[in-house]
């Protein structure tokens, strides 16, 4: 089975998400990061960075919350067959994860890429419910993610996006999200 490394705060709630979603079943293993269990030497023999989250599946051990979701995406079918749709769901599961990312949650950028990020985000929700038109897939989930910890985390004031508003809204009320990161921020 395949076994998901965490730590109770960790971006392996996006991936657990993700799991969620396609019905995999999964493990999760809770590190105490305080107590140090990512820097032991058997969770570095799984991510030597010592970062959470990690996923052993059979033989292959990733992490990086972006590159696990794309495996997890492509290995259990959930990719589209064109390298032209593919590559839209990797451009977007990378913007979330560095680009939307840094740019909100690192106080020296925010000011700056805050309006530019949610103004091309806007737009985009303004013309399709989900980042890549009418369905759901792994790249919401990335960028889904980020847009939910903003209320959490941060309490910017996004009254200017109504349509982001929306969109956070919609990933944030399905059950998988529910169940996984919704859980925790009840």
């Amino acid at each position: 089975m395949l076994k998901l490394y965490g730590g109770a705060f960790s971006r392996a709630s996006i991936v657990q998400w993700y799991l969620e979603e396609i019905g995999i079943p999964y493990e999760f293993v809770l590190l105490d990061m305080k107590a140090g269990a990512h820097l032991e030497p058997d969770y570095l023999a799984i991510n030597p960075i010592g970062k959470v989250p990690a996923i052993v599946d059979g033989d292959v051990k990733l992490w990086e919350s972006g590159g696990i979701l794309l495996y997890l995406a492509d290995k259990y079918g959930k990719m589209p067959d064109s390298p032209e749709k593919r590559g839209e769901i990797y451009q977007w599961v990378l913007f979330a994860n560095s680009t939307l990312a840094n740019g909100i949650f690192l106080e020296a950028n925010r000011e700056k890429e805050t309006p530019r990020l949610m103004t091309a985000l806007n737009e985009i929700f303004q013309k399709q419910p989900y980042m890549m038109g009418d369905e759901f897939n792994v790249a919401d989930v990335a960028v889904g993610s980020i847009l939910a910890y903003i209320p959490i985390m941060l309490k910017l004031d996004l009254s200017a996006y109504p349509a982001v508003i929306d969109y956070t809204k919609r990933v944030c009320e399905r059950s998988a999200f529910q169940k996984t990161i919704g859980s925790r921020n009840t």
